[in-house]
């Protein structure tokens, strides 16, 4: 009895720590993906911010934005058919990422500003905008910048491979000694059933 609870706790041990080994590799392997992605995107089309199913992520690096927005908040875009003065949205300019509020609109043109900038921006075409900020999230942009490094993408990717090349491992050997606690089990009730069935010295009975 007490082997077979060793045995099943040995199984969701080994069934847990699959799953996340697992995990690690789907999320490095993601994540590495979508670096790529945008780094294809920024060097061959000059788009720094790629809005997949019109929806992109983006850090906010300056306190232009306070106290509405901090340095390192995540925020997340969406496109509009239409924007509103009031709007906060993200335009590219060069190969920056600006993070205002518009304050007007006319003939095209979009002029935003920070909130807490005595000046606003020059204007800029209505097409530069990628999107409107519909949601945050304090500080993570941190953790984001440091994801978007390809050292720590290919990093995770290997640690990820590591893991996963040890659970078989682990696996592997849980198999063989399941095995052998077979065989030595078979063993034992065959010398229960008859006593006089010897083993000979290399382990095979007569």
């Amino acid at each position: 009895m007490a082997r077979s609870n060793r045995k099943l706790t040995r199984q969701k041990e080994s069934r847990a720590g699959k799953f996340w080994r697992r995990a690690l590799v789907v999320l490095a392997g993601g994540i590495l993906g979508l670096n790529i992605y945008r780094w294809n995107a920024a060097a061959l089309a000059g788009n720094v911010l790629p809005m997949p199913f019109g929806t992109g992520v983006a850090v906010v690096l300056s306190g232009s934005m306070t106290p509405a927005l901090n340095v390192n908040d995540l925020v997340l875009v969406r496109e509009k058919k239409q924007y509103e003065t009031g709007d906060i949205v993200v335009y590219q300019s060069g190969y920056d990422l600006i993070v205002h509020r518009i304050i007007a609109q006319e003939d095209g043109l979009i002029t935003t500003k920070g909130d807490a900038n005595r000046m606003p921006d020059a204007p800029v075409e209505a097409d530069a905008v990628k999107g409107a900020v519909v949601f945050q999230v304090p500080f993570v942009g941190l953790a984001v910048k440091l994801l978007k490094l390809p050292a720590v993408s290919i990093l995770l990717l290997i640690g990820a491979c590591v893991l996963l090349e040890r659970s078989f491992q682990t696996e592997r050997r849980a198999g063989e000694e399941d095995l052998d606690a077979i065989k030595a089990e078979i063993r034992r009730l065959r010398a229960e059933l008859d006593p006089g069935d010897k083993e000979k010295p290399d382990g095979k009975t007569r």
